[in-house]
């Protein structure tokens, strides 16, 4: 389509913009790259705590079957409205902490949560959809694709400071089959949520 305007000016084009939104919740096992995916309308306290309840069901997750979720410090994470489900415990990373940066050329100031953005938005980009439910359809599928793609989602989501996993039957002090392995050269906050992480 062409739009014509005089020389020096920018044409103007009439649109009607319109947005619906849908967003993508994960939760990831940066060890194994084992990852559960839910799409919802919103982001926000309430949101975010049914997606952990979703999580804690599908998993089976309870007092005696724990997880440990590391995230960063976005608001619905620390609301005081979150309601967070039996047996799953909220690690906050540090603000600001080299460590948590990762080292791939182009992403260096990217969040760990957002290491998934990419892997999500590449099938969306420059596309327009014409509801949520054909939008909701790719994402779903998409998502499918790197629940079963384990190796890609390690590749972004396992840092060099990731507690290692412990075998079963060789638990010591620390979380439920983890073991906490202290970075030489981790700065004074990462130490900190280790530290915590550990008792």
């Amino acid at each position: 389509m062409r739009v014509w305007a005089p020389r020096g000016r920018r044409p103007t084009a009439w649109v009607h913009r319109r947005y619906d939104w849908l967003y993508v919740y994960a939760v990831v096992r940066p060890t194994t790259g084992q990852s559960w995916w839910a799409l919802l309308p919103t982001v926000s306290a309430e949101a975010f705590g049914v997606a952990l309840a979703e999580f804690a069901h599908d998993e089976g997750i309870d007092a005696t079957h724990r997880a440990a979720i590391a995230l960063d410090g976005a608001g619905w994470h620390a609301a005081q409205a979150l309601v967070v489900p039996n047996g799953i415990d909220l690690v906050p990373l540090p603000p600001t902490s080299p460590e948590l940066q990762p080292a791939a050329a182009g992403c260096s100031r990217l969040q760990p949560a957002e290491r998934l953005s990419p892997l999500t938005d590449e099938v969306v980009a420059n596309r327009t959809f014409v509801d949520l439910e054909e939008l909701e359809d790719v994402l779903v599928r998409r998502c499918r694709t790197l629940r079963a793609n384990r190796r890609q989602i390690t590749g972004h989501t396992r840092y060099h400071w990731w507690p290692r996993e412990r075998r079963p039957g060789r638990r010591r002090k620390g979380l439920p089959g983890f073991r906490i392995s202290r970075p030489q050269h981790a700065s004074p906050d990462l130490k900190a949520v280790m530290d915590a992480a550990a008792h």
